[in-house]
């Protein structure tokens, strides 16, 4: 119960005020997520901290402007046509003389290799650490970890984690000139992943005020859901939250204000666009469903199975990796209508803009 508790304030920690008062204050719910919440709150406090005026960070959509986030958007439109050029690639020289650090505590393909591409072809030197591959092993913490990184004259770090909220907290301990990414931090924020897959979806469907965005599977484990519920009401998008029962966060309408249901068929009728998501089993404590294969059925999109009566038009992405026979099947993943490929390209792009942004102000100042 305790760890189920812990990921459920990870994923809703900044709107605990407003559900103490749904469940009542004295039920032992309230009280069990009111003490994980207080054990938090030395991470939790950085989340919606405001960023020094001579830094900008990427810690969350949430509470990124619909400004920025149109720049950023505006510039991977640039960085991908770039990107499609068949020639090699001319790396550019706007990060040149600065370097990053990638810190990834979790597993990753996708997310860490686009990083770690972007800063090359924006002229940065990088390094990637990983846990295994340092003195964390010897009981080092991640702070001191970071702290060690720093000293060694670092411009930003690119963090990713299993915790909630390690991003925010590190960046309210490194000095104000360390920039920092959040590259993925438990069941909170994604934020890149929603800004490639807003970019991806406005390439395909235009303006997104008014587009239904189904996203399906595991709701309540997902930062990748979270940040893009932040991200596509900010542009006036209809975002269904689609799963089973016990993959749903509680009180996800009043949360997020968005629809909540039980079946897939029924909220793809009138989709334009369909986000589907992987399974965590390794955050999972529990059964959560009878099988894959029952999951499978009810929640998995293929071509003539559940699902078969969305749109013709209708879109989809997968974040990545795809469990191919649980979320997709092979003829939907590789389909016309598929954005995954895509989204992989423009996660690149995405990265390349975000570094840019990030560092903009100082670049400015320099050569003036």
């Amino acid at each position: 119960m305790g760890k189920q508790v812990g990921v459920w304030v990870g994923c809703f920690g900044a709107g605990f005020k407003r559900r103490k008062s749904w469940l009542g204050e004295g039920s032992s719910v309230a009280k069990l997520i009111l003490r994980a919440e207080s054990l938090k709150a030395g991470i939790f406090a950085h989340l919606v901290r405001e960023t020094p005026p001579t830094r900008r960070d990427l810690l969350t959509t949430e509470h990124l402007p619909v400004e920025t986030i149109t720049r950023l958007l505006d510039r991977s439109d640039y960085f991908v046509e770039m990107l499609r050029i068949p020639s090699p690639f001319q790396k550019l020289r706007t990060l040149e003389g600065r370097t990053v650090a990638n810190l990834f505590f979790e597993n990753s393909t996708r997310t860490r290799i686009s990083f770690e591409l972007a800063e090359r072809r924006m002229g940065a030197d990088h390094v990637t650490l990983t846990p295994s591959g340092s003195s964390m092993t010897k009981g080092e913490s991640v702070l001191d970890t970071v702290r060690v990184i720093e000293a060694m004259k670092v411009d930003a770090v690119v963090v990713r984690h299993s915790v909630s909220g390690v991003p925010g907290f590190l960046a309210g301990h490194l000095p104000t000139h360390v920039h920092v990414v959040n590259a993925g931090d438990g069941a909170h924020e994604h934020p890149t992943q929603a800004l490639l897959d807003a970019a991806e979806l406005r390439a395909a469907l235009g303006d997104l005020r008014g587009k239904r965005v189904v996203i399906v599977g595991d709701i309540l484990h997902s930062r990748v859901a979270r940040s893009n519920v932040w991200l596509l009401k900010k542009f006036g998008a209809e975002v269904v939250l689609v799963g089973p029962s016990t993959l749903l966060p509680r009180h996800a309408e009043k949360v997020f204000g968005v629809e909540v249901s039980w079946k897939m068929d029924d909220a793809l009728v009138k989709a334009d666009a369909v986000m589907m998501l992987r399974i965590q089993m390794e955050r999972m404590a529990g059964g959560f469903f009878p099988s894959l294969e029952d999951y499978s059925s009810r929640y998995g999109l293929s071509a003539s199975g559940a699902g078969a009566r969305r749109s013709a038009s209708c879109v989809i992405l997968h974040p990545g990796p795809v469990n191919l026979g649980v979320e997709l099947d092979a003829e939907v993943s590789g389909g016309e209508q598929s954005l995954v490929l895509k989204q992989v390209k423009r996660g690149v792009a995405v990265r390349m803009a975000v570094l840019e942004w990030m560092f903009e102000s100082e670049t400015s100042s320099r050569v003036e």
